[in-house]
């Protein structure tokens, strides 16, 4: 097993400018000193870009997984980075909008590479009571037609799991790839 070492990091914080001015002109101080900014500036680095880190649209791949997870997003790896990153970037709105039409229509047109169309029954059910379960009735449905721009853009099983977690729970749902 071989281990390669990283790049040398040109070091933000120069351990010998925080000694006494007397040890920046001694050759062995500073050599010294250099041996250690070597090793933290691997661990400063990082630090000084964790802004880059935790931005969904910045972050390296490994991280956008990571970053899904703080957030409770289920990510498809079929879907294409940009579509991951998107849906993490607008996580918050999502999850406000879920549960609504609105919200099913952002959220497929943030995941889905194409156009989308979603045709739906209208209208709103009311009871003075709760039902124990959702309606039996299809008084209420949602039809949802794809068309991706490039043939294998879209996972249809992934597109269904989008619609059946951002659409109301009594709402019965049809999908419909157009090639």
């Amino acid at each position: 097993m071989t281990t390669t070492l990283p790049a040398t990091l040109p070091s933000p914080y120069p351990l010998i400018r925080y000694l006494p001015s007397v040890f920046g002109d001694d050759p062995f101080a500073v050599r010294f000193t250099a041996a250690f900014d070597d090793v933290l500036a691997t661990m400063v680095n990082p630090i000084d870009c964790v802004h880059a880190y935790i931005d969904p649209l910045l972050a390296p791949e490994p991280f956008v997984r990571w970053l899904a997870s703080w957030l409770g997003v289920v990510l498809d790896e079929s879907w294409p980075l940009s579509a991951r990153r998107a849906v993490i970037a607008e996580a918050v709105d999502l999850f406000r909008m879920r549960g609504t039409m609105a919200g099913l229509r952002r959220h497929l047109d943030v995941v889905v590479d194409g156009d989308v169309a979603v045709v739906e029954s209208g209208g709103v059910s009311v009871s003075v009571r709760p039902r124990p379960d959702p309606p039996t009735d299809v008084e209420h449905w949602v039809r949802v037609q794809v068309r991706p721009r490039y043939v294998g853009a879209v996972s249809e099983a992934a597109v269904e799991a989008v619609i059946r977690a951002a659409k109301p729970v009594h709402v019965v749902h049809s999908l419909e790839v157009i090639p």
